[in-house]
């Protein structure tokens, strides 16, 4: 039986992400790769990955662009919103149509629709009990996901979890919080060399981050080892100009 194209994408996803199973792996190329992946293969338009740090407090750690970056860090911010409630209960949010008269979240709700977004929707990173995390996707209209898309989009979130927590069998809690911090701190060198890169090439954000990434995967180098070199000037900001034309996002 021949595999339609959107379940061929969320094979390759599993595969890429089981693939990272491996003693060295750059967590947050893989969060990325994950929230990329549910924009491509779901009905969403938006998505990002909140991790918990040492202390118990979401950061964000990945997203598909930098409108859902913004909302995300507002999120937690403003201490309300649907990814929250996902870590804190372990209980996914569906289907949640955003109004200004829904009183659950009005300050998320109303800087979510300012964005431009309508509905949203988080899964727990939960594994045998343990929640490190939340998958957050949001939509610029209001509407269910189906049956499919969220067993899918649970199902990505569960591997991206195992890739996280269990690449080694051995692994000791205090090994997996630095592990986490390591990953949380990435996000401060990966801002940096995305500003540098934007205001060298004269493009956006998202933009530049399309640049880093593409210079990194072809130049076998990992994403927060390149941003890391950008940001102290170690690699050029103008050779990653002109590697290659960044690809629009959704």
């Amino acid at each position: 039986m021949d595999v339609m194209p959107r379940e061929a994408s969320i094979i390759r996803t599993l595969v890429e992400l089981a693939d990272n199973l491996v003693e060295e792996y750059d967590v947050v190329d893989v969060l990325c790769n994950l929230s990329d992946s549910c924009v491509e293969t779901l009905n969403v338009d938006s998505a990002g990955v909140m991790l918990a740090s040492a202390s118990g407090d979401l950061q964000v750690v990945a997203s598909s662009s930098d409108a859902m970056r913004s909302l995300e860090l507002f999120e937690i911010q403003a201490n309300e919103g649907p990814c929250l409630d996902a870590f804190r209960s372990g209980e996914p949010i569906l289907n949640h149509e955003l109004s200004l008269s829904d009183k659950r979240w009005p300050r998320f709700t109303k800087r979510a629709i300012e964005d431009g977004f309508h509905s949203v929707h988080a899964m727990p990173m939960r594994l045998r009990g343990r929640t490190i995390g939340a998958l957050n996707l949001f939509r610029i209209s209001q509407g269910s996901l189906t049956a499919n898309d969220i067993l899918a989009a649970q199902g990505l979130a569960d591997v991206a979890t195992i890739a996280i927590i269990q690449h080694r069998a051995s692994l000791e809690a205090y090994e997996l919080n630095d592990q986490l911090n390591q990953a949380l701190n990435s996000r401060i060198i990966i801002e940096q060399a995305k500003g540098k890169i934007a205001e060298s090439a004269k493009v956006d954000l998202d933009q530049a981050f399309v640049l880093l990434r593409n210079h990194a995967r072809n130049h076998n180098l990992g994403l927060t080892d390149l941003c890391r070199y950008v940001a102290n000037g170690t690699i050029s900001s103008v050779s990653i100009d002109k590697f290659t034309p960044p690809t629009p996002l959704r």
